[in-house]
C-alpha cells in the first residue's frame, strides 16, 4: 500500500512509523522543515518506547521517508491520512482549521482516487466537513476526481504506542460504502492476525465512538479520586476499595485507581470537547462535568495534604519525583506537576525536581524558580518533603536507607500509591497516600 500521513506529531509519526514496519510505502509530511530534517536522519522529537529505533529502521529499509511537499505525498500515495493537531478552544470546543486546510490542500494535489483518512481526534460531523471542503476545492478543476473520507480514530497510550498500534485491542473504521471498507480491511490486516476485531461502521458512529472511550476512562478515574477522599475521612483504604470493586468483571481493575487526577494530551481536551459537542445539541452533560470538576479538585491534592502535615510552604524545601504526566513519555500538557509547581513557587516553597524525560520542556517554563537534579538523589539534600507525582521505574524501588540519609525531614507524600507504608516506617520515614486513610504515617 502507499500512504501519507500528513502531520508528524505523536499520532502522525507513530502511524506512519507502524505503517512503513508492517511493509508499507510511507511518507511523512510536515510544514517543520527543521523537524523534517531530524526526522530523515533518524532523529524521533518523541519521547515514545521502541519509536526511534524503529524509525532508523524503515528509513534505512527505505520504506518511510518525510518530505514537506505535500504535492509529491499525495501524488505518490492511495491512502491520506490526516493527523494533525486539534487543540482546545476557548469554548472547549476542538479547533477543526488545520484538518479542514489538509483536506483542501489534498484535494488541490490529487491526480485521481484517494482515501482520505481522518486520524485526528474530531468532533462528530467533521468527516462531513472533510467532505465538503474537498467536493469544492475538487469542483474547480475540470474533470472529475473521485473520493472517499474515512474516520480512522487512533487509540494509542503514550508511553506504549507503538504496541498499542502494533496489536491493537480493536481498530475503529467509519465508512460509507462498500469499497473503501474492503480497502481498509485489507489495509490493517497484518496488525490485527492476532484475533482482535476491526469495527466497521457508519462514520458518525466512529468519530463519536474515539470521544466517548476516552470520556469513560476519565470518569473511572475521576469516580475512584472521589472514593478516596471519602476513604481519608472514614479511614479506609482505596486500595482495599479498589481490588473489591475491579473484580467485578462488568468493571475491571484498569483506569480504577486512585491518585492525583489524570492530564495529557486526551483525556482532558476531548472530555472538554465532549461536553461542547452536546452542550451545541441540547444534551444535558452534568456528568462529565462533574467528571472534570473531580479531576480539577483532586490535582490541588498535593499542595492540600502539604498544608496539612507541614503548614504553610513558605520556606519549606520540597523534593518532586515525576514531572510527566504519566511514565514513558515527556509529554507535560494538563500534568498535575504544573499545578503543584505553580502553588508550591507561589506560597514561596523551594523546589527541586528529577524526571527522567520531562526535565527541558519543564525548565522552558519555570527555568531558576526550580532545581532540577541529575538523578533522583540528587534533588533530596536537606527536603523536608519528598512527593511522588509520576510513578515512573526508576523510582519504584528506591533505597529508602539513602532517601532518609539525604532528606532533612521524614515525610514522604505518595501521590502514586506505589510504596509499601510498612517499608517506609522501617526506614523512619513517615508516608502518606491517596485514600489510605487507615495509615497514619507514622514511622
Amino acid at each position: 500500500m502507499k500512504i501519507s500521513v500528513v502531520g508528524t506529531g505523536y499520532v502522525g509519526l507513530v502511524t506512519a512509523t507502524c505503517f512503513a514496519e508492517m511493509g508499507h510505502d510511507v511518507i511523512g509530511v510536515d510544514i517543520d522543515h527543521e523537524k523534517v530534517q531530524r526526522l530523515s536522519r533518524g532523529e524521533s522529537p518523541l519521547f515514545e518506547p521502541g519509536l526511534e529505533a524503529m524509525l532508523k529502521s524503515n528509513l534505512s529499509g527505505g520504506r518511510l521517508s518525510f518530505t514537506t511537499d505535500l504535492s509529491v505525498a499525495v501524488q505518490n500515495s492511495l491512502f491520506c491520512f490526516v493527523a494533525v493537531g486539534t487543540p482546545k478552544g476557548e469554548d472547549g470546543s476542538a479547533d477543526l482549521n488545520a484538518v479542514l486546510a489538509v483536506a483542501r490542500s489534498i484535494a488541490e494535489h490529487m491526480d485521481g482516487y484517494r482515501v482520505i483518512v481522518v486520524k485526528s481526534t474530531v468532533p462528530v460531523g467533521t468527516c462531513d466537513l472533510v467532505s465538503r471542503e474537498v467536493s469544492e476545492a475538487l469542483a474547480h478543476r475540470p474533470g472529475p476526481v473521485d473520493f472517499d473520507v474515512v474516520s480512522n480514530p487512533e487509540f494509542l497510550k503514550e508511553g506504549a504506542a507503538v504496541e498499542d498500534f502494533l496489536r491493537p485491542d480493536r481498530v475503529i473504521v467509519g465508512v460509507s460504502n462498500p469499497r473503501v471498507e474492503e480497502l481498509m480491511r485489507e489495509l490493517y490486516s497484518p496488525f490485527v492476525r492476532n484475533g482482535h476485531p476491526v469495527y466497521f461502521m457508519d462514520v458518525r458512529s466512529s468519530e463519536l465512538t474515539k470521544y466517548a472511550s476516552n470520556a469513560l476512562l476519565a470518569t473511572k478515574i475521576s469516580f475512584m479520586n472521589m472514593i478516596s477522599q471519602i476513604c481519608d475521612k472514614v479511614g479506609a483504604d482505596v486500595m482495599s476499595v479498589r481490588s473489591g470493586v475491579g473484580s467485578d468483571r462488568r468493571i475491571g481493575m484498569p483506569f480504577l485507581y486512585a491518585g492525583i487526577g489524570y492530564g495529557g494530551s486526551c483525556f482532558p481536551k476531548d472530555v472538554k470537547a465532549l461536553i461542547h459537542t452536546g452542550t451545541r445539541l441540547g444534551v444535558e452533560m452534568g456528568l462529565l462535568r462533574e467528571v472534570e470538576a473531580v479531576n480539577d479538585f483532586q490535582k490541588l491534592w498535593v499542595l492540600k495534604k502539604l498544608r496539612d502535615l507541614i503548614g504553610p510552604l513558605s520556606g519549606k524545601s520540597i523534593a518532586l519525583w515525576g514531572g510527566a504526566f504519566k511514565p514513558d513519555t515527556d509529554d507535560i500538557r494538563e500534568a498535575t506537576s504544573l499545578t503543584v509547581l505553580d502553588g508550591l513557587i507561589g506560597e514561596g516553597a523551594r523546589v527541586s525536581l528529577y524526571d527522567p524525560a520531562a526535565m527541558p520542556s519543564l525548565r522552558e517554563i519555570y527555568g531558576d524558580s526550580v532545581c532540577f537534579g541529575e538523578n533522583p538523589y540528587s534533588v533530596l539534600a536537606g527536603a523536608d518533603v519528598l512527593v511522588l507525582l509520576t510513578e515512573w521505574r526508576v523510582f519504584r524501588n528506591p533505597d529508602w536507607r539513602k532517601v532518609k540519609s539525604l532528606m532533612s525531614g521524614t515525610l514522604v507524600l505518595d501521590g502514586r500509591n506505589q510504596y509499601e507504608p510498612s517499608e517506609l516506617s522501617r526506614h523512619g520515614l513517615s508516608w502518606h497516600g491517596v485514600g489510605r486513610g487507615c495509615y497514619t504515617g507514622n514511622p
